[in-house]
């Protein structure tokens, strides 16, 4: 009697102290047997103030986590500020327990780069590139620690077909804009081919995944937008030569199905064209940003926009169904709340 007493009062214990440990986020991992496929991403996120959206993130039960660029906010030369401030977002308590239950990837913007709107200039990018990886607990003997840059590639396979995803680095080559001193606007194109978004190692680096690429979609993530240009802040139509440069290369490697994500406007919106030689339309989901974003938006062009913009703080997902090959792109963002989706179905 004695022993059924003691081992009951033990199951009682155990129980409380299941209920009294730390809770985990829990996230649904890359699934081979699966035919869907779920990728969060967003940007612009400063570490100073509310991480409010890790948990609504995980309510849509993604299989990645990708940086789109700002994971901090530290415009800076001095390395042990920078380190503090991505320290600081690292022990964020929400951020951290996501992190921990998820695989996250990675590129850079401006402001964890280092310098607003900065390029190739920036004086202490190769110790700034340590950083960055020491954040994302990228191991010491990965090739991006030698490289040049934090751009990188990386391969799903579910179901016999591969989801290709390669993060572009717009910051480490990219050579000075061209001001506009003539209008209300921060920038204007640069009529010249002279200019680099991506540098010459890049460029070639980028070539070689996609020629030999065996992808049925292939997401490419730019921190800055690629189809949206008329505003006139940093996008890659300040260089209409690189804008082609990549549409071509996407045309002539034969690239199945890509989709560009984006960040850095501080405002959310998908843009859309048809692109000679691709059988299907080009893509660029914008969402930013995660902490704060332009609330006082009220108008701007965009002649390949999709619907309207979302001005509040939100977050992307983007939902695979390799059945069917299509893709919903959502924007969210408090509570989970859906502000605007888009449905693009593929040929395979």
């Amino acid at each position: 009697m004695n022993y059924f007493k003691t081992l009951f009062i033990l199951l009682i214990v155990l129980n409380s102290c299941k209920k009294g440990q730390k809770q985990h986020i829990e996230a649904t991992k890359p699934n081979s047997t699966s035919t869907n496929f779920v990728v969060s991403f967003g940007s612009c996120n400063n570490q100073n103030l509310p991480n409010t959206f890790w948990k609504e993130i995980t309510k849509n039960k993604p299989s990645i986590w990708i940086w789109g660029g700002d994971v901090i906010y530290s415009d800076t030369e001095d390395m042990t500020y920078l380190q503090q401030n991505y320290n600081k977002q690292k022990s964020n308590i929400d951020y951290n327990n996501f992190s921990k239950n998820i695989e996250i990837l990675a590129t850079w913007d401006d402001h964890d780069y280092g310098v607003n709107d900065g390029g190739t200039e920036y004086s202490k990018k190769e110790e700034a590139q340590q950083l960055f990886l020491d954040f994302l607990d990228v191991p010491k003997t990965d090739e991006r620690r030698a490289q040049e840059g934090v751009y990188f590639a990386k391969d799903y396979t579910i179901n016999n077909k591969i989801i290709k995803v390669i993060l572009l680095d717009t910051r480490y080559f990219r050579t000075a804009l061209t001001p506009d001193l003539e209008t209300k606007k921060r920038y204007k194109p640069n009529i010249s081919s002279e200019g680099t978004m991506l540098g010459k190692t890049q460029w070639n680096w980028l070539k070689n995944e996609l020629k030999n690429s065996k992808a049925s979609f292939t997401i490419l993530v730019s921190s800055i937008q690629f189809l949206s240009f008329e505003h006139g802040f940093e996008s890659w139509g300040n260089m209409p030569s690189e804008v082609k440069k990549l549409e071509n290369l996407l045309t002539s490697t034969n690239t199945k199905n890509a989709i560009i994500l984006s960040g850095d406007r501080h405002i959310s919106e998908f843009s859309k064209k048809e692109v000679n030689g691709l059988n299907y339309p080009l893509i660029d989901f914008t969402s930013s940003g995660l902490t704060h974003s332009y609330s006082n938006f009220k108008e701007e062009s965009n002649k390949y926009r999709i619907g309207n913009v979302i001005s509040e703080k939100s977050f992307g997902i983007l939902k695979f169904d390799l059945k069917t090959n299509t893709i919903v792109l959502e924007i969210r963002g408090e509570n989970n709340k859906l502000y605007k989706s888009f449905t693009q179905k593929y040929e395979l």
